[in-house]
């Protein structure tokens, strides 16, 4: 009988004290250094933007082909 009072006591304890304990546990770690910025501008940047940009002609061009048959009989 004490168990079925037991269980959920523990499991409401413990569902209060995880962010505690987790929040405490994240005031203690220190930021790494970063070591240089990110290389996405320059010639990258311009390849992903161009890769893109066929992406989305592609798309138009698959959406607007003219295929407007029914495929069931």
């Amino acid at each position: 009988m004490k168990i079925k009072l037991l269980v959920p006591a523990v499991a409401s304890i413990a569902l209060s004290v995880t962010p505690v304990m987790a929040q405490a546990t994240t005031a203690d770690r220190a930021s790494a250094p970063v070591g240089s910025a990110s290389n996405l501008e320059g010639e990258n940047g311009i390849l992903i933007a161009l890769l893109a940009a066929a992406a989305v002609i592609a798309g138009i061009i698959i959406i607007a082909d003219g295929d407007d048959e029914p495929t069931s009989p």
